[in-house]
C-alpha cells in the first residue's frame, strides 16, 4: 500500500509541475495572448471588448498569485474556459469531442505494434544469428529511428495520393453520420484510420522487438531453460511456456509506459492525416493563436501519460510478487 502512495504522490506532484508550467509559459511571453490574438485583425477592437476579453481568459489586472490558485480551481473542477477560435464553445467540449479518436488510434497502435514486436522478437531471440535475426532486428530498429513525420508523409503520397487505395484525410467518410448500431459506421472508420494505424504501429514495433530479443536471450541461459531442452520437450512448448512467458513481464509494463507516450507521439501523425484526434485540434489551436486550447490540450496530454504510468506500476507490483513484497 504504501507503494501505491508513493507513486501517487509522486505523480500528483508532477501533474502540479506540468499545471504551473502551462500556467507561467503563456504569461511569461512579450504581452499576453490576449494583445496578440487582437494584433493582426484589421476592425478596430474598443480597449473595452479587449478587457472583457482578458477577464473571460483569466488574464486581467489581478495579482499573478490570484490568477494562479483561480487557474488551478478551474483545473481540478474541470472547466478549462472558452476557446477563442471556436467560440462560444467551451475547451471542455472541444477536447471531449476529439480524444476518444486519439485513444482508439493511439490504444490500437500500441496493441498491434506489441503483439507484432513480441512475437517477431521471440523467433528473432530463439533463432539469434540467423537471417532472419540480422534481417528483423536492425531492419526495425532503423525504422523506429525514422522520425513520424517522414512514415507519414511516405505512407500518405504511396497509397493515397498515388494509388488512391486509401481516403487522405479525416476519420469517417465526408458526411457521414456516427451511426453505432450500424456495421457501415465501422467500417468507415476503420478504412479511414488505416493509414494513421499504419504509421503509428511501424514507429513502434523496434522497441517492443529489441525488449522481448534482449529478456529472451538473457532467459535462453537459465537453467531450467536448459533443463526443458534436456528433458526433449517440444521446442514450441520451451519457447512459448517456459522463455517467452516470463520474458513478457518486463514488456508488459514497456506495454502500459508505450500507451501514455503514445498520445503525445502520435499526434504529428494526426496532423498529417487530419485525423479528427488531438492532434488536429492542436494544430487549429496553434495556427489560430487559441491558447485556451492549446493549455487544455497541455493539461489533458500529461494526465493520459500519468494515468498510464502509474498503471503500468501498477502492473508490474501484480505481475511480479518480489516487488510486491517490497511495496508492502
Amino acid at each position: 500500500m504504501g507503494f501505491f502512495l508513493n507513486r501517487l504522490m509522486f505523480y500528483f506532484g508532477a501533474l502540479l509541475i506540468a499545471i504551473t508550467l502551462n500556467f507561467i509559459l503563456p504569461r511569461a511571453m512579450p504581452g499576453d495572448p490576449v494583445t496578440m490574438m487582437f494584433a493582426n485583425m484589421t476592425a478596430q477592437v474598443t480597449p473595452e471588448r479587449i478587457a472583457a476579453m482578458k477577464e473571460l481568459l483569466g488574464f486581467n489586472n489581478d495579482p499573478l498569485y490570484i490568477q494562479y490558485f483561480t487557474y488551478i480551481k478551474s483545473i481540478f473542477s474541470w472547466e478549462l474556459g472558452v476557446s477563442t477560435t471556436f467560440y462560444p464553445m467551451q475547451v471542455n467540449d472541444l477536447i471531449s469531442g476529439s480524444i476518444g479518436w486519439t485513444l482508439f488510434l493511439a490504444g490500437s497502435s500500441v496493441v498491434l505494434a506489441f503483439c507484432i514486436g513480441s512475437v517477431l522478437g521471440i523467433f528473432a531471440a530463439w533463432r539469434r544469428g540467423s537471417k532472419f535475426d540480422s534481417f528483423i532486428s536492425p531492419g526495425f530498429m532503423a525504422l523506429q529511428a525514422v522520425p513520424p513525420v517522414v512514415i507519414g508523409i511516405l505512407v500518405l503520397f504511396t497509397f493515397a495520393i498515388s494509388t488512391k487505395w486509401f481516403p487522405t484525410a479525416y476519420g469517417q467518410p465526408e458526411g457521414a453520420i456516427l451511426d453505432w448500431t450500424s456495421w457501415d459506421t465501422y467500417t468507415g472508420i476503420l478504412y479511414h484510420a488505416a493509414l494513421p494505424l499504419l504509421c503509428a504501429t511501424v514507429a513502434q514495433i523496434g522497441g517492443f522487438l529489441i525488449s522481448m530479443r534482449n529478456n529472451m536471450i538473457n532467459l535462453l541461459n537459465e537453467d531450467y531453460i536448459t533443463m526443458a531442452k534436456g528433458k526433449g520437450l517440444n521446442e514450441n512448448r520451451v519457447v512459448f511456456n517456459y522463455a517467452a512467458r516470463n520474458a513478457l513481464l518486463p514488456t508488459v509494463t514497456a506495454l502500459s509506459m508505450a500507451l501514455g507516450m503514445a498520445i503525445g507521439g502520435q499526434l504529428v501523425v494526426e496532423m498529417i492525416f487530419q485525423y479528427p484526434g488531438l492532434g488536429t485540434v492542436m494544430l487549429n489551436a496553434v495556427n489560430a493563436r487559441d491558447y485556451q486550447v492549446l493549455q487544455g490540450l497541455l493539461i489533458m496530454i500529461t494526465l493520459v501519460m500519468l494515468l498510464f504510468n502509474f498503471l503500468a506500476d501498477i502492473l508490474v507490483v501484480m505481475l511480479d510478487p518480489r516487488l510486491r513484497k517490497g511495496g508492502k
